[in-house]
């Protein structure tokens, strides 16, 4: 009994840690902020069919939206210099630089990509952008360029005047990005 004695010691804590507390009515409470977790309704599918419908769009969705995100950084980084451009013809020119990198980047991966993905992605870039497709070569090319790829992307059965709408229209589309972001796809 007396040898346990000499071993019976406690950890010594190796800092202090203080939490923030509110006070009220003479109390003292610890306070706490928690990261938020993201609850999502597991997917319930009428049938076999719409259960396949939904994976193939998740698929698509997490295949496209990493250009959607590429898309809207690089407007942010290009906008500010083309802004900065002094003249229309140094801004030109400058749309053409940018444009010829951005197709030997990704001109052929993009090219890949199916007509619904591609219809996905138009939606995808308002929704990261806040502007349409359209509005986007409009600013950037000019009325004659848009109204040319407006054009293309009717042929294709597509809209480059497509806005994204995630309540309604792209409620599933937005489910999975918010899964995505969360980390559960």
């Amino acid at each position: 009994m007396l040898s346990s004695v000499g071993f019976a010691c406690g950890q010594q804590p190796d800092s202090l840690h203080y939490l923030e507390a509110i006070e009220g009515d003479g109390d003292t409470l610890p306070h706490l902020e928690l990261d938020e977790i993201p609850v999502f309704p597991r997917p319930e599918f009428e049938n076999r069919r719409t259960e396949k419908r939904y994976y193939r769009l998740e698929k698509k969705v997490k295949k496209v939206y990493p250009y959607a995100q590429k898309a809207a950084e690089l407007l942010m980084k290009y906008e500010d210099e083309y802004l900065a451009a002094e003249s229309e013809r140094e801004r030109k020119k400058y749309v053409k630089q940018v444009e010829k990198e951005l197709f030997d980047q990704y001109g052929p991966e993009l090219k890949k990509l199916s007509i619904s993905e591609g219809r996905i992605l138009i939606k995808l870039i308002d929704r990261e952008t806040g502007h349409t497709s359209y509005e986007l070569i409009k600013d950037l090319k000019g009325g004659v360029m848009a109204f040319f790829w407006q054009g293309v992307a009717r042929i294709f059965g597509n809209d480059l005047k497509e806005e994204y709408d995630p309540v309604i229209e792209d409620m599933l589309i937005e489910q999975i990005i918010l899964r995505i972001e969360a980390g559960m796809i």
